[in-house]
């Protein structure tokens, strides 16, 4: 028997994770130049987390979104609301990589991370109006975007009083 393939939840899935390895590459770029050089918390966690972390987070952002979209009608559905917002929130967390670690502007980051933290919020709840697993799924998401914040947060209070931020180069 042939294996049927569910294309629409493999793109689903996949589609959050094209920002991710966009951001992965300007991230690489910018830990031994850059982010190294900073001041940064002791209970931050370490770098090599971060990668399974986002990809777990990511897969099940994904996957939350097929449900939404295959229980709630697709775009012309009940469904339609909760995926731009969806689709929003992906924007702004892709966003966020380039404006810390490529422009190096923390405060901006900072800034920029709320609408991160409330389209993620606002996605959580329209996904679990539609799917209530699609909706549970996404509070993983919002519970590490509350350490990434924090630590967003520490690294621009704790650098903030340096001229030379965006500067810092490589020995």
């Amino acid at each position: 028997m042939p294996v049927q393939i569910n294309w629409p939840a493999v793109g689903a899935v996949a589609l959050p994770h094209v920002g991710g390895i966009a951001g992965g590459i300007i991230t690489k770029r910018a830990i031994k130049s850059w982010y190294e050089n900073l001041k940064r918390p002791d209970w931050r966690p370490p770098n090599w987390a971060f990668a399974p972390v986002w990809t777990s987070l990511y897969t099940g952002m994904g996957y939350a979104s097929y449900l939404v979209w295959r229980d709630g009608g697709g775009f012309e559905g009940a469904a339609r609301l909760p995926l731009v917002v969806y689709g929003s929130n992906l924007l702004f967390n892709w966003a966020w990589t380039p404006i810390f670690f490529g422009a190096r502007d923390i405060k901006l980051a900072l800034i920029e991370m709320q609408l991160v933290n409330a389209t993620a919020v606002a996605t959580a709840f329209l996904f679990h109006r539609i799917n209530p697993i699609a909706g549970l799924l996404i509070v993983p998401y919002c519970l590490w975007l509350s350490v990434a914040t924090t630590l967003n947060y520490v690294i621009y209070r704790d650098n903030k009083d340096n001229p030379k931020i965006k500067e810092i180069k490589e020995n």
